[in-house]
This record gives structure tokens, sequence and C-alpha cells, in this order.
């Protein structure tokens, strides 16, 4: 594994950092006059709180541009011959833009959407094995932050059996999706979480 961060990575890592600090959540609420998700509905800028505030359309354009940010850095990272352990610190600097945001205050989302998109452009077989474990603990719950916390406890345990190399990094990226969920966690624990 090769974590050298030569300019091109470092540069990959600055732009992917930067490309998820932009809120999908903010701009679509602000484009659907929706306010701002920060201080309506959860209080928080991701798909499931837009749904909540705007319906279908504007959280299927929140999730397609938070799933974007992860994707389109480590394609990137990808197409520019980039070691697997840069791709993956490559997804890890856009989620953590994504959490906190340069643009908006550095408040941001769980980054579970974003992370789907940093594990489809490593291996689509691990996007879809991550996808498939948020629909079904979705399916078994109905609630979304048991899903996304799930997901991502799962997540780097099939990233060791399919792309190991990104292993560590998914590790970290996940770890960070679990301390977002905190209110969550919180939440659950009260019993007084949010079912769809």
């Amino acid at each position: 594994m090769s974590y050298t961060l030569s300019s091109t990575a470092l540069l990959l890592l600055l732009s992917a950092y930067l490309l998820g600090s932009l809120s999908s959540a903010i701009l679509v609420c602000r484009l659907m006059k929706l306010g701002d998700p920060r201080l309506r509905g959860s209080g928080n800028p991701g798909a499931t709180n837009v749904l909540r505030l705007g319906g279908r359309k504007a959280a299927v354009a929140t999730l397609l541009g938070d799933f974007a940010k992860g994707l389109l850095p480590v394609l990137l990272a990808r197409l520019l011959e980039q070691s697997v352990p840069i791709q993956a610190l490559t997804g890890l600097a856009a989620v953590t833009g994504h959490l906190l945001p340069l643009f908006f205050g550095f408040r941001g989302g769980k980054g579970v959407a974003t992370t789907l998109g940093i594990c489809c452009g490593l291996d689509l077989w691990l996007g879809a094995a991550q996808l498939g474990s948020w629909l079904l603990l979705m399916g078994l719950f109905r609630i979304s932050s048991v899903a996304g916390i799930m997901t991502a406890l799962l997540t780097p345990l099939i990233a060791l059996a399919l792309i190991p190399d990104a292993a560590p990094v998914l590790g970290v990226t996940c770890l960070l999706l679990v301390l977002r969920h905190h209110r969550n966690i919180q939440s659950l624990l009260k019993g007084k979480e949010h079912r769809f």
C-alpha cells in the first residue's frame, strides 16, 4: 500500500474537500425556495431532511448531488492512475468536506450518500454491497439513521474482502459517519428517532 502524497495527490485531496464542501441539500433547498435545511426539520442538511421539507424530487436531487461528490473525485484519482489508498484518501477528503463544509460554516450532513459514491468509485461490487446493506437495513428497521450507522460499520469489513488496500481509509471514513450520527444515537437510546 502506498500513501506517498505527490503534488497531484495533494491537489486531488484539496479539490475533493472543496467539492465535498458544496452542500447539495442547501443548494437544492435554495433553488426550490425551501429555506435552510439546517434551520428546519431535523436540522441536518441531507436527503432525509430534504425529503421531509420538499418531497421526493428535492430529496433525489440532494441524494444525487451528495453521491456525485464522493464518486467524481475517486474516479478522477483512478483516471490519474493514483494508487488505491490515494483514491480512498481522496474519498475521505470529499466526505470530510461534506461533514465540515468550508462554504457553509462547517455544518454539514451525515455523509452516507457521499460514502456510497466513494465506494462505487473504488469498486462497483463494494458500492453494490453497501447499497444493498442500507436497503435491507432500512427495510427491516424503517429508521434512516439505523440503516446508515449499521451500513457504516459493515462497509470496512466488506472492503476488507473486496478491496483490502482501501479498507483502512474506509474504516476512518465510516468512523466519521458513525460519530456524525451522535445525536441520532442519543435519540435512538431514548426511543425518539423518526421512523418511515
